[in-house]
C-alpha cells in the first residue's frame, strides 16, 4: 500500500472547503482582472439550490461601500447585511446576490495592490459571526494568495 496521494489545492477547492466547514450559501474569488467589469468572480463555490454570481454584471463593485473599506485592507464582517449600510445600490446588490444577509469578505493584496476579494455568503436571514468564524476567511484568502 502506497502512500495516499492528495491533490493540490486549486482557488475552487479552498472555497469549497471553506464554504463547506462555515455552512455558507456562497464562497465567491473576484479577481482584479483588466476589462470593463471591476472585480469580476472567477471562481465560487455553491451550496445546493444557491444562484451563480459568475455572469452577474449589473452591480458596479467601485461603487460599493464594502469595497472602499477593502481597498483600507480592512476584513469586513456584517452580521446583518441589510442593517450595515443605507445606501440604496447597496441594498439593490444584497438583492441582486439572491437575498445576501449577512457575509464575510476578505481582501487579498497582492505588492500592495488590492488583487483579489473572497466573499462568504448568508442568503435570506442575519448570521452572527463568530472570531473563528473570521479567522477562517482570512486563512481561506491567504491560501488563495499563495495560489494566485
Amino acid at each position: 500500500m502506497g502512500v495516499p496521494v492528495h491533490p493540490a489545492p486549486t482557488t475552487a477547492s479552498v472555497l469549497e472547503e471553506l464554504r463547506a466547514e462555515l455552512g455558507a450559501d456562497r464562497v465567491t474569488l473576484r479577481r482584479n482582472l483588466p476589462g470593463e467589469y471591476a472585480f469580476p468572480v472567477t471562481d465560487e463555490a455553491l451550496a445546493p439550490g444557491v444562484g451563480s454570481l459568475r455572469d452577474e454584471r449589473t452591480v458596479d463593485l467601485r461603487t460599493q461601500p464594502v469595497v472602499a473599506l477593502l481597498q483600507q485592507g480592512e476584513q469586513v464582517v456584517q452580521d446583518d447585511s441589510r442593517a450595515a449600510f443605507g445606501d440604496p445600490a447597496f441594498h439593490r446588490m444584497l438583492d441582486t446576490y439572491g437575498g445576501l444577509a449577512a457575509q464575510i469578505v476578505t481582501p487579498i493584496f497582492v505588492d500592495g495592490r488590492l488583487e483579489a476579494i473572497v466573499s462568504l455568503h448568508q442568503l435570506g436571514e442575519p448570521r452572527a459571526w463568530s472570531d473563528a468564524d473570521t479567522g477562517a476567511c482570512r486563512l481561506a484568502a491567504e491560501r488563495v494568495r499563495e495560489l494566485l
